[in-house]
Formats: structure tokens, C-alpha cells, sequence
């Protein structure tokens, strides 16, 4: 039956071209017109098309296996620039989740080759292999951990997560200034809240101890921290409609620390009323002793409880500045990111027509304003705390500059938005260049370089 399904099947497609008279038996077309070729020189031709087919995909095949994985890597990386143009058309926000849910699914490549020696380095006692990671805003709820890690970056960072669910600000919400590389966006801590992030996060914490447990090799030194290859941040914020917000990042605490492998108290949004006046001096020393005591009130093991962090914004004034800076130093916190999105309009941006929107300004042009925030805070701290440069890095240069102004690590965000998984590891080799080239041996060795 089967058989005869075939052959039938195959007389009509001749039929329809009219290379088989109606008359024709199905068996041997015994009735085609004599114009017309033969059944066997079909069939000839299918198969040297057929077979030249599969020489060219085991040819393909064969040259990709000689390849080493380095090379077939980079070409990974380097193709998914193919897929940029499409996001450009995109609306900011659909391209933003789409982005998200294809890391999510581990549809990106995964970075196989090892990082530069030089550019690891050791902070809070986590090993990084590099200091390059994805600030907080970009995987909000936890969705793809282990496909952005995978990517190459030496940490991720999510959030902001509220202990509530709450939607954010009514869309649009998101513009792009691409002219400028920048974008604003007034999202306002959109977040599926604790308990959502803290189920994923498990999750992942579950598969990284099962992987452990069953390595083959005994010895296996597994680098990294609780989410896998690269260092995790988690990253706090409160509910736009709470009146407490001290019990907001406790919970986010007790909730979401044993998941982290350091933590951070955002209080810089500005797209979250009356976050920014948390950064007073009273206020911000009142809200980390606070969530200090909650964390450390927690049991621990032998690597003890997670490092705090606070992010601050880039629009302070130095008064301003220095209060947090003794409030860092007096509370022993363990580092500072710098800085969030920005609510000033720089000269070459303020022409755009978007510019008008009313939200934080990220990309390019946050850039100066950041870095000399940053180096402002390495001076006032004493090169004692920690420092995450975070706004308008684009390139291993800009990242090298964030680090001779006090940065231990880096971050990026609206840069990756436009440039997608292969701007990761040229920045990387970029920055290794950059030490190499003014004789720099570590990371640590060039931290405030052009501050003291």
C-alpha cells in the first residue's frame, strides 16, 4: 500500500507538469509522450542531486571538525550580529523580553574559550575570571541566569526585584536614542516579585550543587559562585506604594541572600518616587545598619554571608557624595556601584526629541558624568571599598578607564542592548590589551591608577 501511495503520488506531481499522458500506468509510465524524458532520467538526476547534497554537508561537516573550538566559537559570536538589525526594528521593550526569553532558552552561544589570565581577579573572596559583567535592569526576574553566564560575562546581576509584584510604569516606558548609543526608560521596578525570582534562583542553586555532586573528578576545582561559571548579584528595590522601606530590603533579604553571591540596595532609580532621597546621610546609614543586622541575624556557613552593596545615582552633589562615602566607611560596607541611570540631559542629547521623555538616561552620554563620580568616590573612600563602574561602557577602552578611576569591576547594559552577545569578548580582549600595553600584570594592579 505503502508502495503504491509513492508511486501514485509521484505520477501526479508528472501529471501536473505534463510529463505523463492521464493513460499512464503507475507502475512504469509506460504512456509518456516520447518529448518528454524518461522516468530514469529523473530518478539519475535526483540522485547525483541528492548526493551532492550530502557531500557538501559531510564536506562541511568534516572542514568544521578540524576546526578548533576557539575558532568555531568566535564565528558563534561574531554571527549573532546578523540578528542585531532585527532588534533594531523592534519596540525597545519587545526586543528587551525577546532578548531575555532567547537567553532564557539557552538559544545564544555559550563562551567555550578561557578568559585572559590577566584579567582575573579575586574580590569578597569570589574568584572572577574577568571583571566584565550585566548590570541590573536587563534580567529582572531571574529568567536566564545560566544562558546570560554562559555568555562570558564574569558576573550578572538581576533585579531590581520588589518584594510585591507590581507592573512598573505605563508603557511606552522605553526609548532608544541610537544616534547617541543611549536609551531612557522609566520602567519603574517592573518585577514579578521575591517569591517568583526566588524560585528560579533555587532552581538554579539545585542544579549547580547536583552538578557538583556529580563531577566525575573528585579533585575538580568548580570556579565561580552559586549560580554556575560566572558570579551572581542580586539586586534589591522596594515597592513604589510601601511605606517602609527598610522592611522592603529586609525582605529581599531574608528571602533572596542565600541565593547571591553579593547583594545590593538600590536606592538610585529615579524612576521610583522618593527612592533617591534614601541616599541622605541619615536615611542611608538608618537603612543599611538595617539590613546589615537582618543579614547577619542569618545563618551561615564557612563562607559566610553575602557582601552588601549599595548603587547610587551619578546626579549628587560632592556634599552628597560624602556623606555616603562616611556612611560606607563607617558601616564597613563591602562596595558601592556606580552609578544608575541619570535625570540630566547632556548638550549633544538634549536635541534629540527624545530626549524630552522623562526618565534615566543610560548609554554613551552617561558616560563622563559617571566615571568622574566614580573617581570622585575612589578618592573619598581611600581606594578602601569596592567600586563597580557602571554607565556608558561600550569598549575595552571605556572599561579601562572606569578601572584607572577606581573600579574593581565593571558593568554594562545599554551597550549589550545594541551590540549584542559579541561585543562581550571583544571588550575583554580589548581590556587585556589595554593592561598589557602600559604594563599593568593584573586588573588589581591598574584599580585607581589615575587617582593617586
Amino acid at each position: 500500500m505503502a508502495a503504491w501511495s509513492s508511486r501514485k503520488l509521484l505520477r501526479d506531481v508528472f501529471l501536473k507538469r505534463g510529463l505523463l499522458n492521464r493513460s499512464s500506468s503507475v507502475r512504469g509510465f509506460s504512456s509518456a509522450p516520447e518529448s518528454a524524458p524518461k522516468i530514469g532520467y529523473y530518478s539519475k538526476k535526483g540522485r547525483l542531486l541528492t548526493g551532492a547534497t550530502l557531500g557538501l554537508v559531510i564536506a562541511g561537516g568534516a572542514y568544521v571538525s578540524t576546526v578548533d573550538e576557539a575558532t568555531f566559537c568566535g564565528w558563534l559570536f561574531s554571527a549573532t550580529k546578523l540578528v542585531n538589525p532585527f532588534f533594531a526594528l523592534m519596540d525597545a521593550e519587545v526586543a528587551h523580553k525577546l532578548a531575555v526569553s532567547a537567553a532564557a532558552r539557552c538559544w545564544l552561544p555559550r563562551e567555550k574559550r578561557p578568559d585572559p589570565p590577566i584579567l582575573g581577579l579575586e574580590v569578597w573572596g569570589r574568584k572572577f575570571s574577568n571583571p566584565v559583567g550585566l548590570a541590573a535592569g536587563f534580567d529582572k526576574n531571574a529568567e536566564a541566569v545560566d544562558g546570560l553566564l554562559g555568555l562570558g560575562f564574569g558576573f550578572v546581576e538581576v533585579g531590581s526585584v520588589t518584594p510585591v509584584p507590581q507592573d512598573g510604569n505605563p508603557k511606552p516606558r522605553m526609548f532608544r536614542l541610537r544616534d547617541e548609543g543611549a536609551v531612557i526608560n522609566r520602567c519603574g521596578f517592573n518585577s514579578e516579585g521575591i517569591v517568583a525570582v526566588a524560585k528560579r534562583l533555587g532552581a538554579q542553586h539545585g542544579k549547580r550543587k547536583l552538578d557538583e555532586t556529580s563531577s566525575t573528578s573528585n579533585n575538580e576545582v568548580k570556579n565561580g559562585g552559586k549560580a554556575g561559571p560566572g558570579i551572581l548579584g542580586v539586586n534589591l528595590g522596594k515597592n513604589k506604594t510601601s511605606e517602609d522601606a527598610a522592611a522592603d530590603y529586609v525582605q529581599g533579604v531574608h528571602t533572596l541572600s542565600q541565593f547571591a553571591d553579593y547583594l545590593v540596595i538600590n536606592v538610585s532609580s529615579p524612576n521610583t518616587p522618593g527612592l533617591r532621597m534614601l541616599q541622605g546621610r541619615k536615611q542611608l546609614k538608618d537603612l543599611v545598619k538595617k539590613v546589615q543586622a537582618a543579614r547577619d541575624e542569618m545563618q551561615w556557613g564557612e563562607e559566610g554571608p553575602p557582601p552588601l552593596l549599595v548603587k547610587i545615582a551619578p546626579d549628587l552633589s560632592k556634599e552628597d557624595l560624602e556623606d555616603i562615602a562616611a556612611v560606607a566607611l563607617a558601616l564597613h560596607l563591602d562596595g558601592l556601584i556606580i552609578s544608575n541611570t541619570t535625570i540630566s540631559r547632556p548638550d549633544h542629547v538634549s536635541t534629540n526629541p527624545l530626549a524630552t521623555e522623562t526618565g534615566g538616561l543610560s548609554g554613551k552620554p552617561l558616560f563622563n558624568l559617571s566615571t568622574n563620580i566614580l573617581k570622585e568616590m575612589y578618592t573619598l573612600t581611600r581606594g578602601k571599598i569596592p567600586l563597580i563602574g557602571c554607565g556608558g561602557i561600550s569598549s575595552g577602552e571605556d572599561a579601562y578607564a572606569k578601572i584607572r578611576s577606581g573600579a574593581t569591576l565593571v558593568q554594562l547594559y545599554t551597550a549589550f542592548a545594541y551590540g549584542g552577545p559579541a561585543l562581550i569578548p571583544q571588550i575583554k580582549a580589548e581590556l587585556a590589551e589595554c593592561l598589557e600595553r602600559d604594563g599593568f600584570k593584573s586588573i588589581l594592579d591598574a584599580v585607581g591608577a589615575d587617582c593617586r
